[in-house]
């Protein structure tokens, strides 16, 4: 699937060819120093998470039905804390690791990447699912392709665009 994010004011823009042709695009709010779609591309693409946000979204589902898919299955939260269905596990999952390695990014990535794994871990826990492998070396991997691309997003100007591609894994 091919993607481009758009940087914009307030929100940027998400456009995307999936592999069966179809289009979609919407708008999302800016939150910390890089689209949190990106940081979920990044980390799914390396972890192998091919049923998470992109994989879900590369077969046909819009981002607000796998939004709709995770609260359905009872998306665990600190307000809903309760064993959730086993087909959205690798969404909760990724979405665990994204959040760790956004505190990372927040934080100026000074740590080390064990403290990413204890992050993503507590929060799988937290949230009832079971806690993926987390290889010291895939942590680095992410954590260097992020740091390319927040510095190549600083750099972009607002209207200009990213070009990134997703392939589902086998």
């Amino acid at each position: 699937m091919d993607i481009r994010i758009t940087k914009g004011e307030r929100s940027d823009r998400l456009d995307a060819v999936r592999p069966d042709g179809s289009r979609l695009s919407f708008e999302f709010p800016k939150k910390g120093p890089v689209p949190h779609d990106a940081v979920h591309l990044l980390v799914e693409r390396a972890f192998g998470f091919g049923q998470g946000f992109w994989g879900l979204v590369a077969a046909g589902r819009s981002p607000g039905a796998v939004g709709e898919m995770a609260k359905a299955g009872g998306h665990a939260s600190a307000k809903r804390a309760a064993e959730p269905d086993p087909a959205i596990v690798p969404v909760v999952q990724a979405e665990r690791i994204v959040e760790a390695f956004e505190a990372d990014l927040w934080s100026g990535s000074s740590g080390d990447v064990a403290g990413i794994a204890a992050m993503a871990r507590s929060g799988c826990e937290a949230s009832l699912v079971p806690v993926p492998l987390l290889p010291l070396d895939t942590l680095e991997q992410v954590r260097r392709e992020l740091a390319g691309f927040q510095q190549a997003w600083a750099a972009l100007p607002t209207g200009e665009g990213v070009d990134l591609r997703w392939e589902t894994p086998a």
